[in-house]
């Protein structure tokens, strides 16, 4: 079941492109239920088993997952199934952004007066990492359209019909979740600025101004399409947000500047390099006291074999070559490196509020189970759907 965005760009679909979403999203959740399983059962009974006859040993981790799984018929069905899937879900909403063009500028222009702003570097040049691959198989990735809203759309629209349904009614349920938790468990932190980095279209961004509603709220990208859907997004909802273009990597931000950086779902797309540079201009520009926090997918350490390997699988297949990469370095360390004490880490996987409800965030707060970590608690196995997040302050 696909979902009707919450917004004016929501698309005016044809009987023909209302059964293609419907059936894309089928798709995905046959593989992602029924052939995942059968992935598992094949690992189990084949897969791993002939590894051990061959190696001397059982597979230790994602890699040595991978390397026996391949060739499986399982694997081989469950691959090419979903590569033809996720191919589907952009090719599924590319008809209607592309009909209704005049639309989403038109509606884009009776918000233009509203609070709220997009700045764009036009000497920027955009990482290769964005613009040199089809990133998640999209074609023309994040700079489809260059300054135009059409990346923007057609993330906005096949997020929609690629996440069925469970990323809330505004593709928002992991900003939210994690909103809510961070207020729960930390009542007396109120902060006044906060910047998200790797926004895309600003989806996670919102629940933070909604949360904090008095917080100056500036979320960067470096692909300038989105940022300009994403403001007149923001705008369309009433909510104040300063979408600016710059890298994560070189923020053009004094020192001490904010009291929370945020990022969803956007480490895995960086390199190493990159990324600990990330680390350390998140750390800079967090005033004393401050809170940087992530969003992603749990390290491989804390996965088995064939359970991180099953998140790797994008890195290999989806067009996120930094994917594994990413999963396999520590939390922990990294926030270490960029100079955060190892003592003010801390990591957590937080319920669905869109699906539990805010009382089952205020439940996990009050136990000790949040810092639970593993494929029984958050992944795509999981049962239910779980976010897991970490973070540190800043001395």
């Amino acid at each position: 079941m696909t979902l009707a965005l919450n917004h004016p760009m929501n698309p005016e679909k044809t009987p023909e492109e209302l059964a293609r979403g419907r059936f894309v999203s089928g798709i995905r959740s046959l593989i992602l239920n029924d052939l995942a399983g059968d992935l598992k059962t094949a690992y189990d009974k084949r897969a791993a088993p002939a590894f051990k006859k061959r190696e001397g040993r059982e597979p230790a981790s994602s890699r040595d997952a991978h390397m026996a799984l391949r060739g499986d018929p399982a694997f081989n069905i469950y691959s090419a199934m979903r590569v033809q899937a996720q191919k589907m879900v952009w090719a599924s909403v590319g008809d209607s952004v592309a009909r209704e063009s005049d639309k989403l500028a038109a509606e884009a222009a009776k918000v233009s007066n509203q609070p709220g702003s997009v700045t764009l570097n036009p000497n920027l040049e955009v990482p290769r990492n964005v613009s040199a691959i089809d990133v998640h198989l999209m074609p023309g990735s994040y700079v489809r359209g260059e300054d135009s809203l059409e990346a923007g759309a057609i993330y906005d629209r096949g997020l929609a019909v690629f996440s069925m349904g469970l990323m809330g009614a505004n593709l928002d349920d992991i900003g939210l979740s994690m909103a809510k938790y961070i207020s729960l468990r930390y009542p007396d932190f109120h902060p006044q600025r906060i910047l998200d980095t790797g926004c895309t279209i600003g989806h996670n961004t919102l629940p933070w101004k909604q949360t904090y509603p008095d917080a100056e709220v500036i979320a960067i990208d470096a692909a300038p399409g989105g940022l300009v859907y994403g403001s007149a997004r923001a705008k369309m909802q009433g909510l104040e947000v300063h979408f600016q273009q710059m890298c994560a990597d070189s923020l053009d931000f004094p020192d001490a500047s904010f009291d929370m950086v945020w990022s969803s779902m956007f480490l895995h797309e960086l390199s190493k390099k990159t990324r600990a540079a990330a680390f350390a201009e998140a750390y800079r520009v967090l005033k004393p006291g401050g809170l940087m926090l992530h969003m992603e997918l749990p390290p491989n350490g804390e996965m088995s074999a064939f359970d991180g390997f099953y998140l790797d699988w994008d890195s290999y297949y989806n067009e996120e070559p930094f994917y594994k990469g990413y999963r396999d370095e520590s939390p922990p360390e990294l926030c270490a490196r960029a100079g955060f004490a190892p003592e003010n880490y801390f990591q957590f996987v937080v319920p669905s509020v869109g699906i539990y409800g805010e009382q089952a965030i205020a439940d996990m707060v009050a136990s000790d189970q949040a810092e639970a970590v593993g494929q029984a608690t958050t992944g795509r196995l999981a049962e239910g759907v779980m976010w897991f997040g970490y973070g540190a302050w800043k001395q």
